[in-house]
């Protein structure tokens, strides 16, 4: 049984109605206020109505996207969301259990169906519509034939929740479930709704997309990977969302590179960069970091500096509350590490840096919801000190490395780790640095 939201029920009821004196707000201008407050703070119109918030007083849906959260907060006078009832109960742990231990945890969004649920390979997608046509619905009943503000709620919370796990342990464990509600998800892309709601479902469902092909880049599933971002992007042109588009396009850059194919990776950067006037400054330095890690593994030496130039200069610029709600991950934490991840080549190669600066900037700010970045940019530290600096503490930097990495379930962590073993090879007489080779390969094994 839903619990209903008590909380939010009785903070509406406790302001008075600016329609009707001596009655308490009604949930249809608690929509109305909520709806002005998001265009007023976003410069975008929303289409929360009545039924919307009934779902939320109601419990059908306990975790509204942050957005939504602050304007509630706003309109209703309060300062936190328990005050109204809103706590993240949803946990990616349950969707790994059985499916009947999920579901009962999970009624709202087919938990068990999702776990049931196989998703078969797709090939090349040139449209959202093609990816239906690979995903048999579940059962003609499952799916919705017209869409609202709250379905495109529950797909936002749906990515969120993958995003935030994904940072937090690493994606490789939790695929399989991933893609179970993207197939189920991508079913509203052929309902019905308004034009503006037919934007924001493109848009969500690109979101997920794009948050389950990174689960199966983290894997290290690279051709599943690459359809999913392609599905992804496809969403994100069929409305024209230029700041999806620009992530999903930054994270093909970024798996092209990973792969050793950074001549692709730098064609898909360049693609995202066409229209940089459209973008956010937090999404240009994005872009530029992936161009400097793709020519620093070409070995380009002064336009990897120009890139890392470029990505400084429009982060200086960011204001975060321009950015999209999927962009909150890239803070000074990330760019520091992203750009010492490009920089950690160069130094490689016998250039001078300061990547090991930036790596550490990075370890230093990284919070732990981020644990896999800052684990990965602790191991690069780690390898780049073994390789060009003391081995006596890069075996002390790399045990903390291992303790972090070892912890979360990501097989490109994994390859980072590997990578260490390698540069610590090169000392292994040193009694420090052979007990690191030897937690390294029982952690990897």
């Amino acid at each position: 049984m839903r619990e209903p939201n008590d909380h939010l029920r009785t903070a509406r009821e406790n302001v008075p109605s600016r329609d009707v004196p001596g009655v308490p707000m009604s949930r249809q201008e608690l929509a109305d206020q909520v709806n002005a407050h998001l265009l007023e703070s976003t410069g975008r119109v929303h289409e929360l109505d009545d039924n919307y918030i009934g779902k939320l007083e109601r419990g059908v849906i306990r975790w509204p996207q942050s957005s939504y959260r602050e304007a509630l907060r706003a309109v209703l006078g309060v300062g936190s969301d328990r005050e109204i009832g809103f706590v993240n109960t949803r946990r990616l742990a349950a969707a790994a259990k059985p499916p009947a231990a999920t579901a009962a945890t999970e009624p709202d969004v087919k938990r068990q169906e999702f776990l049931r649920a196989a998703f078969v390979g797709v090939g090349a997608l040139t449209s959202p519509s093609a990816l239906l046509e690979m995903l048999s619905p579940l059962r003609s009943s499952d799916a919705p034939q017209r869409v609202g503000s709250g379905d495109v709620e529950q797909v936002r919370g749906a990515a969120e929740l993958l995003v935030s796990w994904g940072h937090s342990h690493g994606g490789a464990g939790v695929r399989e479930a991933a893609y179970a509600q993207l197939r189920w998800f991508a079913q509203l892309l052929n309902a019905r709704s308004s034009a503006d709601v037919r934007v924001e479902v493109h848009e969500a469902v690109g979101l997920l997309g794009h948050a389950t092909a990174h689960m199966a880049f983290d894997a290290c599933a690279y051709d599943e990977a690459r359809q999913t971002f392609r599905f992804a992007l496809a969403c994100s042109e069929e409305v024209q969302s230029w700041h999806l588009r620009a992530k999903v396009l930054s994270s093909l850059a970024r798996q092209e590179i990973w792969r050793g194919n950074p001549d692709e990776g730098l064609t898909w950067a360049e693609l995202a960069l066409v229209r940089a006037d459209r973008l956010t400054g937090s999404e240009r330095a994005m872009l530029h970091t992936a161009r400097a890690r793709a020519l620093a593994k070409m070995g380009r030496y002064d336009e990897t500096l120009r890139a890392v130039g470029a990505a400084d200069d429009a982060f200086g610029h960011a204001e975060p509350s321009h950015d999209p709600p999927w962009m909150s991950y890239y803070d000074a934490a990330q760019h520091a590490g992203d750009t010492g991840h490009a920089l950690f080549d160069l130094s490689i190669q016998g250039h001078s840096t300061d990547a090991a600066d930036r790596l550490k900037t990075a370890i230093d700010g990284h919070t732990a919801e981020y644990a896999r970045s800052r684990a990965m940019s602790q191991t690069k530290l780690a390898s780049l000190t073994m390789a060009t600096g003391d081995p006596h503490e890069a075996a002390q930097v790399g045990l903390v490395a291992v303790d972090d990495a070892g912890r979360l379930h990501s097989r490109r962590a994994a390859m980072d780790l590997a990578e260490l073993r390698d540069y610590a090879g090169r000392h292994r007489g040193l009694a420090e640095v052979g007990e690191l080779r030897h937690r390294l390969t029982a952690t990897l094994t």
